[in-house]
């Protein structure tokens, strides 16, 4: 059996190491005579593997005393409402429209507060980062929100927003452990696992002590949305996504063996430059993000021609390179090439490219 590379933004490609370890522990988990997918989550025995898990996480990101690691269920999208519910103190919140999710997150928020949008880069179908140095944030908003990785768009943050004292809070799904990050100064971090970190089905959420409510702020909040509830009950209020959370475990051990974050980002930075100086010396191929703006997971591209696009795409699946059609609200192409993405798969996506625009030249 021979492996494809996998440009998929998510779920993505996961280290083959983690892959061929939970293999060989898929009937037998250390000799308890049974799968992980088959423990009781009350049990010593996946209370050690959980534990492992967040204390790994917090090895990784320097993850102070003062925040929580939750690890729950939902997915990022169900953050969306669990945000606005558990910080809306005042019942209002400035949010910055960066790409599809961060949209998302800004309407799913107007209907438990109002949800001020202090900048956007829709004028431009979200290709760059607004500028974030001197907004206008309402005094009483509770927070400022930032989804900091556009998985469809291609953009990063690589400045925080100037939050003029408000706190932070970060959709971070599809950079999530792709460099070192200062915890600090976000109020709250979240993001799906499925991008970078392990499979569908576990966001993990990094939340400052001080932020969690006794009680949500909006009326009727789902017991299972109460960050008070989860933290108080280790993220085992109810039966959590055990194998997910084994698998990011397993995924968290593989970026400490590979030199932490540090080690994880130089690796990132050579792998997307491969790409983006392939891209910018093309005379086919071009890159659909403001240079300054470019992210180091996901890199979308075009040809400019629809069918050309499309040729390209069948091709490369033909020839062992996988999902790297566009999302299909914008089209083209996108290269997702996150942590577990071998710097080979890039260099040997780039090698079809050259190929192919000098057949279709």
């Amino acid at each position: 059996m021979s492996r494809v590379y996998n440009f998929s933004a998510g779920p993505a490609v996961l280290p083959e190491e983690v892959l061929k370890e939970a293999a060989e522990e898929m009937l037998d988990y250390r000799g308890c005579g049974m799968s992980v997918m088959e423990m009781s989550h009350r049990s010593k025995m996946y209370q050690q593997i959980i534990d492992e898990a967040e204390q790994d996480l917090r090895d990784l990101m320097n993850i102070p005393d003062n925040y929580k690691v939750l690890f729950l269920q939902g997915g990022a999208s169900q953050q969306f409402a669990a945000v606005p519910m558990n910080l809306m103190k005042n019942g209002k919140a400035a949010y910055i429209v960066t790409g599809q999710w961060a949209k998302k997150a800004y309407q799913e928020a107007q209907k438990y507060g109002e949800a001020v949008a202090v900048a956007s880069s829709a004028d431009k179908t979200f290709s760059y980062i607004p500028d974030c140095s001197d907004l206008d944030i309402p005094e009483d908003a509770d927070y400022v929100y930032i989804c900091q990785n556009n998985t469809i768009y291609g953009t990063l943050f690589h400045e925080l927003p100037n939050t003029k004292g408000h706190e932070l809070v970060a959709d971070v799904s599809s950079c999530f452990l792709s460099e070192p990050v200062d915890v600090t100064k976000y109020g709250v971090i979240y993001g799906g696992v499925q991008k970078n970190v392990g499979p569908a089905g576990v966001v993990i959420a990094i939340i400052r002590e001080d932020l969690i409510p006794e009680t949500p702020y909006v009326e009727n909040t789902p017991t299972m949305l109460s960050w008070k509830i989860q933290a108080d009950n280790g993220s085992m209020y109810n039966t959590p996504p055990c194998y997910g959370i084994y698998i990011c475990g397993k995924v968290f051990k593989w970026l400490k063996k590979m030199g932490g974050l540090e080690a994880m980002k130089a690796l990132n930075e050579k792998k997307a430059a491969i790409l983006y100086d392939f891209l910018d010396s093309s005379k086919m191929f071009k890159g659909t993000v403001r240079k300054e703006d470019r992210s180091l997971m996901n890199v979308p591209f075009i040809t400019g021609n629809d069918e050309l696009d499309a040729k390209f795409v069948a091709e490369a699946k033909k020839a062992g390179f996988e999902n790297l059609k566009g999302h299909r609200s914008v089209g083209g192409m996108r290269a997702s090439i996150y942590n577990a993405m071998p710097i080979e798969g890039v260099e040997k996506l780039v090698a079809f490219m050259k190929k192919f625009e000098e057949e279709n030249a």
